[in-house]
């Protein structure tokens, strides 16, 4: 195995989204503007409702997909290719933008905790302006691992023990686990060579080695992003963990962004914009 080393750690930017919620911009800032295919990825957790409740009115997307977790709290989707539907906690709606898709996210409670992530991952240019289309699955169809002192959520992708997630998408190959660990645990997982990879910590300590093999603790609400190799060996610290891991496998293609759409070229962003006013979507 050639284990993967932490090349960089990131922490988040606190901005607001949509009618003004609050969130943790963690990749799409300066820091880490992409990690090839991905383009994006906020946190968001609260219990206030002045945080959340405004949510994301209707608003447009094209050449790209929209990845949203909830772990807690309620959510509904609706877009105008007739989808709708509620994501409650530990329930994925994955989108596929495509040519063009106009939705909304908004949530479906007035006090209580919301938390969950947004993930935005580019599609090739010969697929940006494929057909919108739209999956959605709850917590009970989301299949889970158990490894002695380890559970895994896989939401996309297969684990080295064979566990396959709802989702499927060929063109990035995905994989999107949610992984809890008991205190001082060791958890190691296959990832495959020519994808980029993150961890995400969501709660309690991992420790890992960086690039220089110095042993590191990551904290929560704190990304790494993970060098080259075919394998993640790591431990959780003196406290239960749970964290994401996250890879895909790159497009290397330019990317041109313009707010909610990402194309290849600024001419194709200029495109979707005159699009979306001329009610093309």
């Amino acid at each position: 195995m050639n284990i993967r080393k932490v090349q960089q750690v990131i922490t988040g930017q606190a901005t607001t989204d949509g009618a003004g919620v609050e969130l943790v911009r963690v990749i799409g800032q300066p820091a880490l503007m992409d990690l090839d295919p991905f383009l994006l990825l906020d946190a968001f957790r609260s219990d206030d409702p002045d945080d959340y409740i405004a949510g994301f009115p209707p608003h447009p997307h094209r050449g790209f997909e929209t990845v949203t977790y909830l772990l807690n709290g309620r959510m509904r989707h609706q877009d105008n290719a007739g989808n709708e539907g509620v994501i409650e906690p530990g329930g994925i709606q994955w989108m596929t933008a495509g040519k063009g898709i106009v939705h909304s996210e908004m949530p479906e409670q007035q006090d209580g905790m919301l938390e969950g992530f947004q993930l935005w991952i580019n599609l090739p240019g010969s697929h940006k302006m494929t057909t919108p289309s739209y999956q959605e699955h709850d917590a009970a169809h989301i299949p889970t691992e158990s490894r002695d002192d380890t559970v895994i959520k896989v939401i996309s992708g297969k684990t080295s023990q064979g566990t396959s997630g709802p989702v499927s998408q060929p063109l990035t190959d995905p994989l999107y686990l949610d992984v809890s660990l008991q205190p001082d645990t060791a958890f190691n997982e296959d990832i495959a060579a020519d994808h980029n990879a993150f961890l995400y910590v969501i709660d309690g300590e991992l420790m890992l080695e960086d690039t220089s093999t110095t042993q590191l603790s990551l904290g929560r609400d704190q990304l790494a992003v993970l060098g080259q190799g075919d394998a993640i060996a790591l431990r959780s610290g003196g406290r239960a963990t749970r964290f994401l891991l996250v890879s895909g496998k790159p497009l290397n293609e330019p990317v041109a962004r313009g707010g909610p759409f990402v194309m290849n070229t600024q001419a194709e962003i200029r495109q979707a914009f005159s699009d979306y006013q001329r009610g093309n979507f």
